[in-house]
């Protein structure tokens, strides 16, 4: 079961005695923010704001919940001034944090090689405020990949990555250490630190291969089931960052593993720690999200569509919807910048929205069923027979309407588009060989796309995929290695990266003579 803390008996009573020493005015500010989280996780949220808000300026701890609230509920909205507000407020929280560090850091203190007590150097107020900065660099970047997934963009150069992930790495060491003496308040402590390096670990381990020789040459490493097993950890003990390592697992198993990956997350694993939260908070919208997105991973589509209404999730998903159907030529017009950057998935919909602002528009052929694609919803659809097969006849409706179309400079684009789409639709209802010729069919097409160059890369990545599906590992290899090689430079570039190198460890890992390892644990 998971580890959430029972808010009712962690809220202890405190003497004035006890509040004037530094140990006690951490546990009491725990305690706190403790006491806000449950505030959050019932709905309550500008209840919760409200008790953290006076202490946010002067408590690390209250300011780093307070940051963190904003940024959970930025990645509930999605709307571009939450995302900002999170961030600005995420940067004043690590300035407060920095203030209760001690001056040499954990990390500088350990890089000492004349230091080998680096522990007994630091109060215990001093190592949280280590864990606290090193979280509110980690939430930072996290919000930077919400707003970018080109990993390379705020990777390079990015000094609040490596600074986080080395304090968190140093911590570690510390934890792990002979002259590491556990203090009162040392499971939100370990909570901390797992949290990061799982959070790195299974971050690092997702990332295409370029990036990852490029992150490793630097230092980095990730072992993607060492972060799982930290995260899981983090999760199942008594402590305030056992939230957020829950939330961190349900995230990868429910949307990383399918958007950035080939859908290998563990569902029964994610429903288990989703439980014991949803007993405790049954109106909680977070949790009922979580909830929806496993029956709908499931193909419970019906169940999943309660679990969203339940949580008040089917509003901000009726808007969007409104916002994407007022018509293709007002698209432009719509596009969101947060910070000065537009969202990848808006981007791509901008692009492919343009043709219908010439002087002579043409028509997306199945512009609905595209977008299913670049979120990777047929891994999910394709689990309902019937639903996958009314997918087909509008694909096949699709096809014919094209065969009789007059020539135009996306005719080549679209049908290849179709026969993607209809690739996936057979596969999933078992018909291989079909889904097969499907693919091959767009590669012979190559010299003639002009626009929706990503067609052919990941016609590749599905070729690969259906060729794991049915045991013929060595050709899927080359078909995902000649993927990765050979293109770059077209839409959605790093979301087929991510989901090419995630493939690749999967299939590797199952072929006996597969060359690859995945990296060390740090």
């Amino acid at each position: 079961m998971s580890g959430f803390i029972n808010f009712t008996s962690f809220w202890k009573h405190k003497s004035k005695a006890d509040m004037r020493s530094p140990k006690a005015d951490l546990k009491m500010s725990l305690d706190e923010c403790v006491e806000a989280l449950d505030l959050f996780l019932r709905n309550r949220f500008e209840e919760a704001l409200t008790t953290l808000r006076s202490k946010a300026k002067d408590s690390m701890y209250h300011s780093l919940t307070y940051a963190t609230i904003l940024e959970m509920q930025a990645m509930m909205t999605f709307e571009p001034e939450d995302i900002i507000n999170a961030g600005n407020t995420m940067k004043e929280a690590q300035t407060i944090c920095q203030k209760f560090r001690k001056k040499t850091s954990v990390a500088d203190s350990l890089n000492n090689l004349m230091n080998r007590h680096a522990a007994e150097q630091f109060t215990e107020e001093e190592m949280h405020a280590e864990v606290c900065y090193a979280e509110c660099l980690l939430q930072r970047a996290a919000l930077t990949f919400l707003q970018d997934e080109n990993m390379i963009s705020f990777i390079k150069g990015s000094i609040k990555i490596r600074n986080s992930y080395q304090t968190y790495k140093e911590l570690l060491n510390i934890v792990q250490s002979s002259n590491y003496t556990k203090g009162e308040n040392y499971s939100h402590f370990e909570g901390g630190v797992q949290l990061g390096i799982g959070a790195f670990n299974l971050t690092i381990s997702l990332l295409p291969t370029r990036i990852l020789r490029l992150l490793e040459f630097v230092g980095f490493s990730g072992n993607k089931e060492y972060g799982l097993e930290q995260l899981q950890e983090g999760a199942s003990t008594e402590n305030f960052r056992a939230l957020l390592c829950t939330m961190l697992l349900l995230c990868y198993h429910t949307f990383m593993s399918f958007v950035l990956g080939t859908g290998e997350g563990d569902v029964d694993d994610a429903e288990h720690l989703l439980l014991p939260f949803l007993q405790r908070y049954p109106k909680g919208a977070i949790f009922l999200f979580f909830a929806g997105r496993i029956e709908e991973i499931r193909g419970n589509i019906d169940a999943a569509i309660l679990r969203f209404e339940d949580g008040k999730w089917h509003i901000s998903m009726r808007i969007y919807c409104v916002k994407k159907m007022r018509g293709p030529r007002k698209v432009p017009n719509m596009k969101q910048k947060i910070a000065g950057k537009s969202l990848p998935t808006e981007k791509f919909a901008i692009r492919k929205a343009r043709r219908y602002l010439s002087q002579n528009p043409v028509k997306l052929p199945v512009p609905a069923l595209e977008m299913m694609y670049i979120w990777n919803g047929y891994a999910v659809i394709g689990k309902h027979q019937d639903l996958t097969e009314g997918m087909l006849v509008t694909l096949n409706e699709a096809e014919r309407t094209l065969e009789s179309a007059p020539e135009t400079e996306f005719l080549v684009d679209d049908q290849c588009l179709v026969k993607l789409l209809k690739g996936l639709c057979l596969k999933h209802l078992g018909k291989h060989l079909e889904a097969e010729q499907c693919f091959r069919w767009i590669h012979t097409k190559e010299q003639m796309i002009k626009y929706d160059h990503y067609l052919i890369p990941n016609s590749l990545l599905e070729l690969g995929l259906l060729c794991m599906k049915t045991g013929k590992n060595d050709e899927a290899i080359t078909f995902l290695e000649k993927a990765k090689q050979n293109y770059k430079n077209y839409s959605m570039e790093s979301r087929t990266h991510f989901r090419i190198q995630a493939a690749l460890l999967k299939v590797k890992s199952h072929t006996q003579n597969g060359s690859y390892s995945l990296p060390s644990t740090p």
